[in-house]
């Protein structure tokens, strides 16, 4: 796992043809609003969000967020622990995230 910061993140994941995004929020928080293209596993689920990670493709680099950046931190951790070696953290997360902002309808 690496903790980015914002800047860091960001310009890894733009440079990264093999990058996926992965919000592990709440739904509500994601109802505020998300990165764009980023997949939504709850870390709050538990074992369901070790069986979703589970189900990942582990060749992939994970770029992960939450609200502030603890969760994510903790998600990256779980997803090394189930093989998956490229996991991201977002420093200070989505409260500080200064990019695109994508809302589902």
């Amino acid at each position: 796992m690496a903790d980015l910061s914002q800047e860091e993140w960001t310009k890894q994941l733009e440079a990264d043809d093999n990058a996926v995004v992965l919000d592990v929020r709440t739904q509500d928080e994601i109802d505020l609003g998300m990165i764009p293209n980023a997949i939504h596993i709850d870390i709050f689920k538990g074992q369901g969000f070790i069986s979703e990670v589970e189900e990942l493709d582990k060749t992939k680099n994970y770029y992960v967020y939450c609200k502030s950046g603890n969760r994510s931190g903790q998600a990256c951790t779980i997803m090394n622990q189930l093989e998956i070696e490229n996991a991201y953290n977002l420093l200070g997360g989505f409260n500080e995230w200064q990019g695109e902002v994508t809302h589902n309808q």
